[in-house]
């Protein structure tokens, strides 16, 4: 398996000019953790934006899961993050408002939606998956629309109130325990992905990725495994989207759209995928443009988004590191 699993790893050495190595697992997510603390403590006036950002690195680190681990590349991914967000938002209107009882129904209604719609799409490949995976998305954001005394329909589902998280943090009106409470949430989920990536069954993974049909035949069963990390995904997408209903007491169809589903992996592409670190960086500068551009033309940010994905389409962000970093060595020799 070594000849199909390691090529990723050679390729991700010649692009930036240096040899793999293999850091523990702890080590990057424990860096995120102290980031996104002093992040915090350095802004204190935008915590909500912040809180934006773990939410939506979380939904991108689980795309990265499908498009850069297993080199599923899927436009409906928003469905299981909708999902999370509504199941978590019921949840607490009709049962109970603990924050953490909410996550695990979110993470669990994202891992139902992701094994159940790709016990069908993940029998294709390439086009038709992909075009499958936006038809399912439409479909759960039809259903959505029409179940008005679950969802509220067009209007949305509001009107709940978190408890406080653990039963000692309250929600207060700075978002300081949200930011805290969804930080800690990325910590351990993206600790999880990096434990995932990195064991026989993510590498197995990575060798579907490299070549289906060789690791087929070598005896590894290829739509298992492409299910469960399409579970996996789905679980972890979910989990952003209950964050998302918690921290702000809304949730629409929006978070069910199409236009979420392409802009998560604009995300993704700005950061680089396959890498997990990518989905951060590609989560944090697409969040951190967008709230500076729509603060500067609310009626025009898009265009800068625009720009910038061309830009990240002549120059993926591998290449323009390298580039970068032999600039960088030329200039210090």
């Amino acid at each position: 398996m070594n000849a199909i699993v390691l090529p990723w790893r050679r390729r991700a050495a010649a692009e930036t000019g240096s040899a793999p190595r293999c850091a523990p697992a702890w080590r990057a997510p424990l860096v995120l953790g102290v980031l996104g603390l002093a992040a915090t403590a350095l802004m204190p006036e935008q915590l909500g934006l912040l809180t934006r950002i773990f939410i939506t690195a979380l939904f991108v680190l689980s795309l990265d899961l499908l498009v850069g681990i297993a080199g599923l590349a899927t436009l409906g991914h928003a469905a299981m993050f909708g999902v999370g967000a509504y199941a978590a938002g019921i949840f607490a209107l009709q049962v109970m408002a603990d924050p953490l009882a909410g996550l695990a129904v979110g993470i669990a209604a994202g891992a139902l939606l992701a094994l159940a719609s790709g016990a069908f799409v993940l029998r294709y490949q390439g086009f038709t998956f992909l075009m499958l995976t936006v038809a399912a998305a439409q479909i759960v954001l039809s259903l959505a629309q029409k179940a008005r005394d679950w969802t509220g329909g067009d209007d949305g589902l509001s009107g709940f109130v978190m408890a406080p998280v653990l039963g000692l943090f309250a929600f207060d009106l700075e978002g300081r325990v949200a930011a805290f409470y969804t930080l800690a949430v990325l910590v351990v989920l993206f600790y999880v992905a990096r434990r995932i990536v990195d064991s026989p069954f993510g590498l197995a993974v990575r060798g579907i990725h490299e070549n289906r049909a060789r690791m087929a035949a070598l005896g590894t069963p290829v739509f298992g495994r492409l299910l469960a990390i399409y579970t996996i995904a789905g679980a972890m997408a979910g989990a952003a989207g209950a964050l998302s209903a918690q921290t702000t007491a809304v949730v629409g169809l929006d978070s069910l759209s199409f236009a979420l589903s392409a802009e998560v992996l604009v995300m993704l592409i700005l950061g680089g995928a396959g890498r997990l670190t990518g989905a951060l960086v590609g989560a944090t500068v697409f969040t951190l443009l967008h709230h500076t551009a729509a603060s500067i033309n609310p009626y025009h940010w898009l265009f800068v988004v625009g720009a910038l994905l061309m830009v990240v389409v002549l120059m993926p962000p591998r290449q323009a590191w390298a580039w970068l970093r032999r600039r960088l060595g030329e200039v210090t020799r």
